[in-house]
């Protein structure tokens, strides 16, 4: 995503998105592919709460996302991630929320499957690789899966299919932050009580 106003986000619909009313987002997509930039715009946008899937995840364990992987493993992550999830998942009232998952959570198939479950809203914001790789580089934060270009291109393939069944995906290529959001907002439907 630029950090500019950039042209008209390219939103699919896929047909078993609901006309009822949305109230809980989940926006998924690969390392670095914006989630938790556009999860605080929409957010501000609706006047909605917006979580971090990882910020709830540091907190239950008391360590980093990179100190987990180092000192425990990407499996012990898998798992404190899933446990976050369900807490998450269990907490969620009527009231609306929007919520980044880590790039890696949508792919593990028990966490997908309780969020069909839960009957939440997913969106992929799928965006260049080119481009999301070198925010990753650019990031301050270190990402214990990037590996090297080679190794980021070929995780990026094998979780791409995954991430393509979130009910909605958008294409963040060559869009700013709140552009991406605006047309998010602008798609979903949202009960009027729940709009700004």
């Amino acid at each position: 995503m630029k950090s500019h106003s950039g042209s008209r986000a390219d939103l699919k619909t896929p047909a078993r998105l609901s006309a009822s009313p949305v109230r809980v987002v989940f926006l998924v997509g690969f390392m670095g592919a914006g989630k938790t930039s556009v999860g605080k715009a929409l957010s501000q946008d609706l006047g909605w709460p917006f979580e971090d899937l990882d910020d709830r995840l540091e907190s239950r364990e008391g360590r980093t996302v990179e100190q987990i992987f180092r000192e425990s493993g990407e499996q012990a992550f898998r798992r404190a991630e899933t446990a976050a999830l369900r807490e998450l998942l269990d907490e969620l009232g009527p009231a609306p929320k929007i919520v980044a998952l880590g790039g890696g959570a949508f792919v593990q198939r028990e966490n997908a499957e309780f969020l069909e479950r839960a009957d939440v809203t997913s969106v992929f914001l799928d965006g260049r690789l080119d481009k999301i790789n070198k925010r990753c580089h650019k990031q301050p934060v270190e990402r214990p899966l990037r590996g090297n270009l080679e190794q980021f291109q070929q995780l990026y393939q094998v979780r791409r299919p995954h991430y393509l069944k979130a009910k909605l995906r958008i294409d963040t290529a060559s869009k700013d932050v709140e552009a991406v959001a605006g047309e998010l907002r602008r798609s979903l439907p949202i009960a009027q009580e729940d709009r700004p």
